[in-house]
């Protein structure tokens, strides 16, 4: 397996994730005052969220210029 897939597929994992802590947190804070971790909770995999969208974002500009092609934003040009 590749990086890119790799990659790809823990963004995917981890965006499921992050959307669970949303939610558990949304309802912890419906219930009661919740502890200040349960609020900060949700950061962890949003930080993993933007290093790997980041990544993501970024893979096409980068194979179009190792394998000779123009990029995206070089065929507009």
């Amino acid at each position: 397996m590749n990086w890119s897939r790799r990659i790809r597929q823990t963004h995917r994992w981890v965006s499921i994730f992050f959307t669970v802590t949303v939610i558990v947190v949304f309802a912890a804070s419906v219930q009661q005052e919740p502890p200040l971790w349960v609020s900060l909770m949700p950061l962890l995999p949003l930080a993993l969220l933007l290093l790997t969208g980041l990544y993501l974002f970024v893979l096409p500009y980068l194979a179009g210029r190792h394998s000779g092609r123009p990029g995206p934003a070089e065929e507009s040009s």
